[in-house]
C-alpha cells in the first residue's frame, strides 16, 4: 500500500525524503503525459518559457548549528552605564508632557513645582544592553554608535561568561557604527566580514544578538530586500531582514550562510516594540571601511564636494524636460568648496560621479564619501539640457559650514502669473522675489511654496522680478511642459520646487 502525503510526513527524516521525491517524479510524470496528450495545441513551442521554468526544487540547510557553532564565541554582549541627573531646576519635570507649555502648565508648576518636591535629586544610573562581535583577536569590537552614545562605563560579556572592560576606540554617528576595545589574556575568537553585495535577495542570513538581555540568542531568516532609505541620515543603505532582532540586538552581526559578517543589525520595525518581521542592517560594504577608519583614526574622515543635492521627483524631471527622473540636483553650491572651483552651478544635474552612476540623489553622498581628500574625480552632469564633464578635486568636510539666511521686510505685493496662485514682491537686495501670498487652494500651495519664501531662479534661469517668472511660466508652456521649476531659499537652505500649472 502506497504511503499518503500525511502518513509519509511522520517517517524518519530519510525516508521522507524519498518519499517526497517520489511524489515529485510522479507529478512530473503526470505533467509530461498531459503534454503529449494534447497540451502541444495550446502552447506554441516558439513561446518564451515562463520566469520560474529553470528553477531546480532546492532545500534549505537542514540546520545552521555548524555555522552557529563556528561564529558565536566572537558575539559578545555590551552593557552601558549611562549618569544622568533627576528633577529639573524649575520643577518643570513634574509637569506632564501633554500639559507642557499649554493652559495647565501653571497649575502643575504651583501644585507640583519647587515648593512640592525638590527641584533636583541626586544623580541616578541609567542600564542599557545591546551586541558587537569581535573582528580582530586582539579585542576590537564592533557595535552600534546609539548603544554607547553617552555612556560612562562599557561592559562587555564573552561567551564563555568573562566579564571585561571595554573603551571607546571610535565612533560614527552617521552610519550608526562604532568601535570598542577589551583587554583579555589571550586572543578572543574573531569573525571576518564578507559581501553583502554578493548576498541575494532570497538568501538565508543569521543573526545573533543579546535581544531583551537574554544573552547570546540566535535567528534566521531570509534577505528580503536591500537599499532600504531609513530617513536615518546621509549613507542610509539598509539591509532588509526577517531573522527576528529585537531590542538588545542592535550592534550583533547579520551572517550569511558561511559564517561571514554580511551587516550590522541597527534597527527594526515594530508597531509594538517586538519583532514584526522587519529588521535593518547596516550592510558589510558600508560598516568595514568605516570601522577600518576607527581603527587607525578614532574617527571617520569622507569626501566632500560642497554642494547641497535633492531628488528629481517625476514632477521636476517633467519641469526640466528629462525622460526620467535620475540623477542628484544641485540645489546650492558651497561659497569656496570644490564644487564651486570645478565650475558645478545651482541648477546642474549630476548623472555620474568618478566613473559611478547616480541613479538616485542618495547615491551621490556615499559614492563621494569612498573618495579621500586631494582625489580627482569627473563629474559627468546635465545643464541646460546639455551633457557635459568637468574635472573635480575633492575635499574633506569642514566642521560648521556657514549657512547665509534670507531676510524678508515689508513691501507691496506684485501680482504674478495667475497660474500659481502667488503674490510677490521683489528682494530689497535684488536677488530673486519674495512670497507675499499664497493661495491656499493653488498650485504653488499644494508644491509646498510659503509666506516668505525667496524664488531665484524659475525654469534655471535667474529672476529678480515677478515679470521674470511670469516669462519663464510663458516659456514653460509653450514648451508644453507641465510645471515650472523654481528654486526656492527658506530658512537659510535652498531647494528646487517644480509648480505645476493650474488646470483652466
Amino acid at each position: 500500500m502506497r504511503s499518503s502525503p500525511i502518513v509519509s510526513t511522520l517517517l524518519p527524516r530519510r525516508r521522507t525524503r524519498r518519499a517526497l521525491a517520489v511524489v515529485l517524479l510522479a507529478g512530473s510524470a503526470l505533467v509530461g503525459a498531459t503534454a503529449l496528450t494534447g497540451a502541444t495545441a495550446l502552447v506554441d513551442a516558439q513561446s518564451p518559457a515562463p520566469a520560474n521554468a529553470a528553477i531546480q526544487g532546492t532545500a534549505g540547510p537542514q540546520s545552521f548549528a555548524d555555522v552557529v557553532q563556528a561564529v558565536s564565541p566572537a558575539v559578545v554582549n555590551i552593557a552601558v552605564t549611562r549618569t544622568r541627573e533627576i528633577g529639573a531646576p524649575d520643577g518643570s519635570e513634574a509637569i506632564p508632557p501633554q500639559f507642557r507649555n499649554g493652559p495647565f502648565q501653571e497649575f502643575f508648576r504651583r501644585h507640583f513645582g519647587p515648593e512640592a518636591m525638590p527641584p533636583r535629586r541626586a544623580p541616578q544610573e541609567r542600564q542599557g544592553a545591546g551586541s558587537g562581535f569581535v573582528v580582530d583577536p586582539d579585542g576590537y569590537i564592533v557595535t552600534n554608535h546609539h548603544v554607547i552614545a553617552g555612556a560612562d562605563s562599557i561592559t562587555v560579556t564573552l561567551q564563555d561568561g568573562r566579564v571585561l572592560d571595554a573603551r571607546l576606540v571610535g565612533t560614527d554617528p552617521r552610519t550608526d557604527l562604532a568601535l570598542i576595545r577589551v583587554e583579555a589574556d589571550a586572543a578572543l575568537p574573531f569573525v571576518a566580514f564578507g559581501s553583502s553585495e554578493d548576498t541575494r535577495i532570497g538568501d538565508w542570513v543569521i543573526a545573533v544578538g543579546n535581544p531583551f538581555g537574554l544573552g547570546g540568542t540566535v535567528t534566521a531568516g531570509i534577505l528580503s530586500a536591500r537599499g532600504r532609505d531609513l530617513n536615518a541620515g546621509p549613507f542610509d543603505d539598509f539591509l532588509q531582514i526577517d531573522a527576528p532582532i529585537n531590542r538588545g540586538n542592535s550592534g550583533g552581526p547579520t551572517f550569511n550562510a558561511d559564517g561571514e559578517v554580511i551587516g550590522v543589525n541597527s534597527a527594526i520595525y515594530s508597531p509594538n516594540g517586538g519583532s514584526v518581521g522587519i529588521g535593518f542592517a547596516i550592510p558589510s560594504e558600508i560598516a568595514e571601511p568605516v570601522i577600518s577608519q576607527l581603527r587607525t583614526d578614532g574617527t571617520v574622515t569622507r569626501g566632500w564636494i560642497g554642494v547641497q543635492i535633492q531628488t528629481i521627483t517625476p514632477t521636476i524631471a517633467q519641469s526640466l524636460g528629462l525622460e526620467q527622473a535620475e540623477g542628484a540636483l544641485v540645489a546650492d553650491v558651497v561659497a569656496g568648496g570644490p564644487a564651486e572651483a570645478a565650475g558645478l552651478a545651482v541648477g546642474d544635474i549630476i548623472l555620474r560621479f568618478g566613473g559611478q552612476a547616480v541613479t538616485e540623489m542618495r547615491d551621490l553622498p556615499r559614492i563621494v564619501a569612498g573618495f579621500g581628500d586631494g582625489d580627482r574625480a569627473e563629474v559627468d552632469l546635465l545643464r541646460n539640457g546639455r551633457q557635459q564633464t568637468v574635472d573635480l578635486t575633492v575635499g574633506t568636510q569642514p566642521r560648521g559650514p556657514d549657512v547665509a539666511s534670507a531676510q524678508t521686510e515689508s513691501e507691496p505685493a506684485d501680482p504674478a502669473p495667475p497660474v500659481l496662485g502667488l503674490e510677490l514682491r521683489p528682494a530689497p537686495d535684488g536677488n530673486g522675489i519674495i512670497v507675499a501670498a499664497v493661495d491656499p487652494a493653488g498650485p504653488a500651495a499644494q508644491a509646498g511654496l510659503r509666506v516668505g519664501d525667496r524664488i531665484t531662479q524659475a525654469g534655471q534661469e535667474p529672476i529678480t522680478t515677478p515679470a521674470d517668472l511670469a516669462a519663464s511660466v510663458q516659456a514653460a508652456e509653450q514648451a508644453e511642459r507641465p510645471a515650472i521649476l523654481v528654486l526656492v531659499e527658506r530658512e537659510g537652505r535652498r531647494q528646487f520646487i517644480a509648480v505645476p500649472f493650474a488646470q483652466a
